[in-house]
């Protein structure tokens, strides 16, 4: 790129970002409550309402940015919203993803509030952070603000009207062609986004997905994403007596299934992060050089985040963290039988249940892996049934049952580094925030997959929360200065 159009390209993400923070300082208090009444409605996969109060919260907030704002259905899918913002004369068409839905909640893990009751905090819970009313003449960047999807992945879909709003505003007009998609069942496994992308077809053409969704790097800074690993699940059921049995008259005498599915586990990994599944690794498509040179600026956090979880030790198998979600993981999620503290009864249980998620990688399939760990708990002994409970003839017959219910999900995509888009988009960023990393892949799973396969269109992912903000889990936060941060860049990257 010339000199002139390099310096010009900067002058204009300058401008943008500016024009968002002035517009964003003169607002603080507005943005938190109109954020905190976003926050309150529920997101959750089973509450229908909820998700269609969020999807016409959403096109209303666009319509108010100037964009042309519609709610799409899919039958038996959440409601998505689909906006438009067209620039006149220009050559080309930015395309912005976000998802509104969030993770289920258990409301009595929530430190003094409900998951969608937002509360304003001076620091993260474990860090002894103050409550605070919501209505503050300052708000510290270092606050936060606590609720469900507060940063996964509301926050975007927050930020990028806000972006909208201070470009409307300052009179900035976007130089390419804007369309958002926001979608209601990401937090699902987006069991309806291929429809959904078919249903919107033609008016989805454009240049570039800004994916927006995660995390910035540990240290705060910016990070530019290029690709995510994919996902399936698999769940195992494991099989003792029709019923829960006195553990003192049948203590050693009945199979116990937790203790069989226990060891069912265990024998699939080494104890130290090495997956023993047959061909695990089989298929993994290895880093290219400029992949492995873009990772090796990427300064490691392993210590600093070591320290913040409270973990002596990390498994050595995966090497550095930013080096080990290039494998393909394997992950119990969830593990139940009987029950344990108040709970707890002495039981023989009859039936032991575990949920494990396999992260993908590029050219790993989810299917075929999800086939090769079926086959390796076949290989353990236990007589193998998909998606149904035994019959009476295969109790009799079978010491070792085990029920497996797979959803092969969706597969790993990386876009390639050298894209001209892509050096845009880091150029742009460079321009409002320092330092900034590029990345071949998130850890975490995206269906990126399916928006290429719909729409042959590369793929960035830009993050804008905080690396500790507990997403899925309770007590989910954004940091404002986050927040904030985020405004600016996507107000850079819309006026690209």
């Amino acid at each position: 790129m010339p000199v002139l159009l390099l310096l010009l390209l900067f002058a204009d993400a300058r401008e943008a970002a500016d024009a968002a923070r002035r517009w964003r300082e003169a607002r603080e208090a507005a943005l938190v409550r109109r954020y905190a009444e976003f926050l309150s409605i529920p997101n959750t996969a089973g509450d229908k309402a909820g998700l269609r109060r969020n999807a016409e919260f959403i096109a209303a907030l666009y319509r108010e940015a100037g964009a042309a704002a519609e709610i799409v259905n899919v039958e038996g899918a959440a409601p998505a919203v689909y906006a438009e913002l067209p620039a006149p004369g220009a050559q080309r068409t930015l395309l912005v993803y976000a998802h509104y839905d969030g993770q289920p909640v258990v409301p009595e893990r929530w430190a003094g509030h409900a998951p969608f009751e937002p509360v304003l905090r001076t620091a993260p819970v474990e860090a002894g952070g103050r409550l605070l009313p919501l209505e503050q003449p300052r708000y510290d960047r270092e606050w936060r603000l606590f609720a469900r999807s507060a940063s996964d992945d509301k926050v975007s879909v927050f930020a990028l009207w806000a972006a909208l709003m201070a470009l409307r505003d300052a009179g900035i007009r976007p130089a390419s062609h804007l369309k958002f998609l926001f979608e209601g069942e990401e937090e699902q496994g987006s069991p309806n986004l291929r429809r959904l992308l078919a249903r919107l077809g033609d008016r989805l053409r454009g240049d570039v997905w800004l994916i927006c969704d995660g995390s910035v790097h540990p240290s705060r800074a910016q990070r530019i994403v290029l690709g995510a690993r994919g996902v399936a699940t698999v769940d195992i059921t494991v099989y003792g007596a029709r019923r829960g049995l006195h553990s003192g008259h049948y203590g050693n005498w009945a199979p116990n299934p937790a203790m069989q599915l226990a060891r069912l586990l265990a024998s699939m990994t080494d104890g130290e992060g090495r997956v023993l599944v047959k061909g695990f690794y089989d298929d993994v498509v290895p880093l290219s050089e400029a992949e492995k040179r873009a990772l090796a600026e990427i300064p490691p956090a392993d210590e600093e985040l070591r320290r913040e979880l409270g973990i002596a030790a990390t498994q050595p198998f995966g090497g550095l963290l930013r080096e080990s979600i290039y494998q393909p993981s394997l992950n119990v999620r969830g593990l139940e039988s009987g029950g344990t503290g108040e709970r707890a009864s002495n039981e023989v249980p009859a039936v032991a249940r575990a949920s494990l998620d396999l992260r993908l990688v590029k050219g790993v399939d989810g299917r075929r892996q999800a086939e090769r760990v079926i086959a390796h708990i076949r290989e353990q002994g236990f007589h193998v049934i998909e998606g149904r409970d035994p019959d009476e003839a295969e109790r009799l017959r079978y010491a070792k049952i085990a029920r497996v219910d797979v959803r092969p999900g969706y597969n790993a995509l990386r876009t390639p580094l050298d894209l001209p888009i892509v050096a845009e988009i880091v150029r742009t960023a460079r321009a409002v925030r320092q330092p900034v990393y590029v990345e071949p892949s998130f850890g975490g799973s995206l269906p990126l997959v399916w928006f290429e396969e719909a729409t042959r269109t590369p793929l960035v992912i830009v993050p804008i929360s905080n690396h500790d903000d507990s997403q899925h889990t309770h007590n989910e936060n954004i940091r404002l200065g986050n927040l904030w941060d985020g405004i600016e860049l996507y107000a850079a990257l819309l006026s690209m």
